[in-house]
């Protein structure tokens, strides 16, 4: 069913949900823990639930003993032959290194726009560490057989930071140590999440620069009591509709957080919002908003949030970092170019590397999610400063990773 948005002003407190980041690491890290593991705070988006299903098919016992409370089983032994990742590229990225410690063959299975990313330096990398896999051309489904056996490697290419998370999590079980060389690496503050998490789990992971990591074989994941923080992804967006179309306030939001998406703040200020930071709690309020200039190399789950956000302001706004968009949701940029130019907004991709994006007066009309969450949402906020309502087709890929979102938009609403 499609939803219709109509323009309006927002205020009011929001709270986020839990960083989907941060939960599938920690459910993968509970996986690796031999004993029980509790994870709070946990909302079940799609991708979590994929996740969740993924641990369980690798020999996770999982049992909801509360409302957003897991506790975990973990110690990896297949249940079967098949790895269902669903529409998640972080699972398939992450749960298939950890799938390689294996010795049994294991299929690794997902759907839609996901059938057509590639893992071709996934796939590669695996064969050098040992792993056996056959795909078909670069391409889901896998079948992979393992163990992955440690050692020296090196990844070609720009490397997704979700691809190093899976390696990092599942080396330090493998039997001898690892050094991997990573001439390009990119979003490396997704990989201090991952090190991070590690590290609550008892696990040592050391690097040079992000350019080189070692890993310690033959290390042991201890149990963790673990609280998964807000999500800065999903607060994005809300910031920007306080800024673009009112005043929002989020709660349980830490500035001090690893998460690549606290840089929407930067971002915003630079947009000229008003933004007040009060420790877990930031308000952001309309100001008349001008262009600006950002970098999204190292957050490309901005680019959306940003879009939104340019659309609404005085002039073009140069956002650097498309090349990260090319294997995410089909091509983000593309998508983002495509939608917007329906309600009339000017966004340019001619320039290497770059979006610009021409603000001005946002139309209404009919509009597709692509179905891609962020894009999604991104339209929805825009959808505020429109002239007449913004109707989008398949708005329930949200369910991704912020289910209740329009639920959430609608209840900042105030009264003309």
């Amino acid at each position: 069913m499609d939803q219709s948005v109509p323009p309006g002003r927002v205020r009011g407190i929001c709270i986020p949900p839990c960083s989907k980041s941060y939960a599938q690491r920690a459910l993968a890290a509970s996986l690796l823990a031999e004993g029980t593991s509790r994870l709070h705070n946990i909302e079940f988006c799609d991708d979590t639930r994929s996740a969740i299903r993924c641990i369980e098919a690798l020999g996770a016992r999982v049992r909801r003993t509360g409302e957003r409370t897991l506790e975990i089983d973990g110690g990896l032994s297949p249940a079967g032959d098949k790895l269902y990742v669903g529409q998640s590229g972080l699972s398939t990225r992450l749960f298939t290194p950890i799938a390689s410690l294996c010795d049994t063959p294991i299929g690794v299975v997902g759907e839609g726009p996901l059938l057509h990313r590639s893992f071709r330096t996934m796939i590669r990398t695996l064969r050098a560490l040992g792993v056996r896999v056959h795909d078909r051309n670069d391409h889901l489904p896998l079948h992979i057989q393992g163990p992955i056996r440690g050692g020296e490697v090196q990844v070609e290419g720009l490397v997704s930071s979700q691809f190093i998370t899976g390696l990092l999590l599942a080396l330090p079980i493998a039997e001898e140590e690892t050094t991997i060389h990573v001439p390009h690496v990119i979003s490396t503050p997704y990989i201090d999440i991952t090190i991070d998490t590690a590290e609550r789990f008892g696990i040592e992971i050391l690097h040079k620069d992000y350019k080189e990591f070692y890993v310690a074989g033959g290390q042991r994941y201890r149990p963790a009591e673990f609280e998964i923080e807000s999500d800065w992804s999903a607060a994005a967006f809300l910031l920007v509709a306080g800024a673009v179309a009112g005043e929002v306030t989020i709660r349980n939001l830490s500035v001090l957080s690893r998460q690549a998406d606290t840089a929407v703040m930067t971002a915003l200020v630079r947009a000229g919002a008003s933004v007040i930071d009060e420790g877990d709690t930031i308000t952001v309020a309309h100001r008349p908003l001008q262009a600006f200039s950002f970098d999204a190399t190292q957050c490309p789950g901005l680019f959306p949030a940003l879009a939104a956000l340019a659309a609404s302001a005085e002039g073009t706004s140069v956002i650097k970092g498309t090349s990260r968009l090319e294997n995410k949701e089909g091509n983000r940029a593309e998508s983002i170019r495509e939608e917007y130019a329906k309600l009339g907004i000017e966004v340019d991709l001619d320039e290497e590397d770059t979006m610009k994006i021409r603000g001005g007066r946002i139309r209404g009309g009919h509009v597709h999610s692509h179905d891609d969450h962020r894009i999604a949402m991104s339209l929805a906020v825009a959808a505020l400063n429109a002239d007449t309502p913004v109707v989008i087709e398949n708005p329930a890929c949200v369910a991704k990773s912020f289910p209740d979102f329009f639920e959430r938009l609608e209840s900042l609403r105030t009264a003309e």
